[in-house]
């Protein structure tokens, strides 16, 4: 409904500052003529909003102008409840703080949206840490924590696959990977990513830095995860697997389905990109017979081979020893 986009377009000026006709309408997804629509809209409403031209210009309210017409609806109200994650709040020490900011709001909120809020939170609950929720100790968290919010320096001692590194860091986020926080630093002027877990020594200095003015935590962690992948090493094999297990397969964590053929009498030929060749002897190992190896030769061989290993092992001859 336009009443919902223009009340969204006045809230993303007055927590986001000046915006260009293109990143409004990529926002609200329509066009930049419904944006100047709209705010000829919002100005013959009386909000005072303004153009500025130029390659800097953009929207803007005057400033000081703020609007307590938030026009939360239920549902969104819900979606902050469903998103709360209480395990990450708890390690930074904000579960509490949340469960307040919530309840002032349900407060704030009318009668008939407390109650579907209620009725929402009664039916849906997301435990986002898994069955395997990681045990890592975070005792530097909280230091890291301050100096994000502080814009203070650090000195760090931490665990780098086999030896100890000692660093000056300018920390300017915190992300949470499932369960496993890493804080995102500038260091020796670079970007670096060090997970909270591994440093054995936090010091907060007391002198500042100056964080970058255009730096967006999310899209560096974004462009970073991109990175990552691509440094993986890649196993490229070609296989057939039955249709029953070829569903299961597809979702395997570390093996990348490419160009799945049909199923021809129970069986679906595919490449598949695993990282390496242990790993993919590892995989195929768990589908016995309903797996096929057509090609490299050397998983083929690698699979026998083991395979003979576990025969051998549980014949009559081959486990005296245990």
């Amino acid at each position: 409904m336009r009443a919902d986009r223009l009340l969204s377009l006045l809230l993303l000026l007055q927590n986001q500052g000046k915006m260009s006709s293109r990143e409004l309408a990529e926002k609200l997804e329509v066009s930049e003529r419904t944006i100047f629509r709209d705010m000829e809209a919002l100005s013959a409403a009386g909000i005072p909003v303004y153009a500025e031209r130029g390659s800097g210009g953009g929207w803007s309210l005057t400033e000081g102008y703020r609007t307590r017409l938030t026009g939360m609806k239920a549902e969104e109200i819900a979606t902050l409840l469903i998103a709360n994650d209480s395990a990450l709040l708890s390690d930074l020490g904000m579960s509490s703080e949340y469960d307040s900011a919530f309840q002032k709001l349900l407060a704030a909120s009318p009668a008939s949206m407390r109650k579907e809020t209620e009725r929402v939170r009664q039916r849906i609950h997301i435990d986002g840490a898994g069955w395997h929720r990681s045990a890592e100790q975070l005792p530097h968290l909280p230091l890291v924590q301050e100096a994000v919010w502080e814009e203070r320096k650090m000195r760090i001692r931490y665990r780098r696959d086999d030896r100890i590194a000692e660093r000056i860091i300018h920390p300017l986020g915190l992300v949470a990977k499932g369960s496993i926080w890493y804080a995102v630093a500038e260091a020796e002027g670079e970007m670096r990513t060090y997970r909270i877990s591994r440093l054995l020594e936090a010091e907060l200095s007391e002198e500042h830095f100056t964080r970058p003015a255009t730096f967006d935590l999310a899209g560096y962690w974004e462009q970073s995860l991109k990175e990552f992948t691509a440094k993986l090493p890649r196993y490229p094999a070609k296989i057939k697997i039955r249709e029953p297990e070829f569903h299961r397969f597809s979702r395997e964590r570390f093996a990348k389905v490419r160009n799945p053929s049909e199923a021809d009498n129970g069986w679906v030929e595919t490449d598949t990109e695993f990282n390496t060749l242990e790993s993919a002897i590892g995989i195929l190992l768990g589908y016995g017979s309903s797996v096929y190896v057509l090609a490299p030769e050397e998983l083929r061989s690698g699979l026998i081979a083991v395979t003979k290993g576990i025969l051998e092992l549980y014949d009559n001859k081959g486990n005296k020893e245990l």
